[in-house]
């Protein structure tokens, strides 16, 4: 093996990750065009309708959803998501009452902390023409004195998060920094949000015979490169096929292209938080206990209840890119 990997394999749903990262999924949808719902305009005939998770010839997925894809509100506690939406839109709305539209390269930043609930649905928007929808979500942990923060969420939106173009390379910065590039600040009570842990997530895309050198970082800090579009790459002559990820060593890494294809790739990098993981469904804790303790503040609580008309709520067809958040608040892109 060379000396910058330490593994290479194949992408299932989800990826593997390395702590502080506990779970990353790619959703890729060639959606068609929206029906008056908001749904897709054919037929669901023959699909698993709230779980619908198999891929088939049509190439998209209804999940969760029975008339909109995605996901009808469901809880988190003890962990962060990052969903990073490259096409397509995702209408957030949570037992907080906060709510958004987010997509075309924006990025959602929630802390669930003590706990939340919240949807996350796909409407299919344009009638005319299809929607397809790239998306990743990421679920970063929280240390054990974070566990039980006040939720939070914030937008990232794509305007703001810094772009390197360069040689042939196209590189974005959600978390942390490049050279002299900074990523938008992450949530407060994120393991983001201290520098020294050293926390990236980027999605690179280089073009056919182009390279790029992730700089060295401090030992002990996990690095893993997911190649999920393209045809073939290199890393000290080895080649790396596409739907495979890699595990990266600390120092200088060069990634060549050699394919014909312009090659994708998102990176998930970060200090190790190093403490017991106890996981149940949507809850991370660090011991069984408190995942009983949490199972049942929810059955007790609903973690704030269910403020929106419908489970799998969705805004108005018209609505632009927005973000409203708990005290009112309104951001209109």
């Amino acid at each position: 093996m060379p000396n910058s990997i330490k593994k290479i394999f194949p992408l299932g749903f989800p990826w593997e990750t390395e702590d502080p990262f506990l779970f990353c999924v790619y959703h890729l949808d060639h959606y068609p065009k929206g029906n008056d719902e908001m749904g897709p305009a054919a037929s669901l005939e023959g699909r698993n309708l709230g779980n619908d998770f198999t891929p088939n010839a049509l190439g998209w997925r209804m999940y969760h959803g029975h008339t909109v894809p995605g996901f009808p509100y469901h809880p988190h506690r003890g962990f962060e998501t990052i969903t990073i939406v490259n096409k397509g839109f995702c209408d957030h709305s949570d037992s907080l009452g906060a709510a958004g539209r987010f997509g075309q390269g924006d990025v959602q930043w929630m802390t669930a902390g003590r706990g939340v609930q919240h949807s996350e649905m796909f409407p299919l928007l344009r009638q005319d023409k299809d929607n397809p929808l790239e998306l990743f979500q990421i679920w970063l942990n929280l240390p054990r004195e974070k566990k039980m923060v006040d939720p939070h969420f914030k937008m990232l939106w794509h305007e703001d998060i810094p772009e390197i173009h360069e040689n042939g390379t196209r590189l974005k910065i959600i978390a942390g920094r490049y050279l002299e590039s900074n990523a938008p600040a992450p949530a407060p009570d994120s393991w983001a949000a201290s520098e020294e842990n050293h926390v990236a997530v980027w999605n690179l895309h280089l073009n056919p015979g182009s390279s790029f050198t992730f700089p060295e970082i401090p030992d002990g800090v996990n690095r893993t490169l997911y190649f999920y579009e393209g045809d073939s790459a290199v890393i000290e002559s080895t080649r790396i096929r596409p739907d495979h990820g890699i595990t990266l060593n600390t120092n200088a890494v060069e990634l060549t292209n050699n394919g014909l294809e312009t090659g994708h790739f998102l990176l998930l990098q970060g200090k190790p938080i190093g403490e017991p993981v106890a996981k149940y469904g949507p809850f991370v804790m660090n011991t069984e206990r408190e995942i009983q303790q949490a199972m049942d503040e929810y059955r007790l609580t609903q973690f704030g209840g269910w403020p929106w008309p419908y489970p799998d709520n969705v805004h108005d067809r018209d609505k632009g890119r927005f973000a409203k958040y708990p005290d009112g608040t309104l951001v209109e892109k």
